[in-house]
């Protein structure tokens, strides 16, 4: 059973900074530390949505962005999930992705939604609706799939 989070929804300016901050050392203890060096802030963060989930301290323990249609595809793009590794495997990986997902279909309805996901992770986001499409390629050294999830 996971610990209760509670998520708030913003775009990049109305992170405040102490958001972008917390956001940024989250991300970077999962994506740099624990999986290799890459540039995680890409240039893609001012054009997307923050999911950000936050515990009862207000420690930031989760956390997803939504990039805009348009930017990186035409539908909006689930990326940069990330849970602290104290909830990895409580179920607040899938409360989060749950709640990006449902948050697209409000902002986007009618709308598909598109993932670029670690190979591994194929069978987790299909129980979130996502289906592989194309072939596996290398992202930052570690294989990935392109996955979409009809509207």
């Amino acid at each position: 059973m996971s610990m209760p989070l509670d998520f708030t929804w913003s775009r990049f300016a109305d992170l405040g900074v102490d958001g972008v901050y917390d956001m940024l050392q989250l991300r970077a203890r999962v994506f740099v530390l624990e999986q290799g060096p890459y540039l995680d802030p890409d240039g893609h963060d001012r054009q997307s949505w923050h999911l950000c989930g936050r515990d009862a301290q207000g420690l930031m323990r989760s956390y997803l962005r939504v990039v805009d249609p348009g930017v990186k595809y035409a539908e909006p793009s689930i990326g940069r999930v990330v849970v602290d590794a104290t909830l990895r495997g409580t179920g607040a990986g899938h409360a989060l992705v749950a709640e990006g997902v449902a948050r697209c279909t409000r902002a986007w309805p009618g709308l598909g939604i598109r993932i670029s996901a670690q190979a591994h992770l194929e069978r987790y986001y299909g129980r979130h609706g996502f289906v592989a499409v194309g072939e596996p390629y290398l992202e930052d050294q570690i294989p990935h799939l392109q996955m979409w999830r009809a509207p």
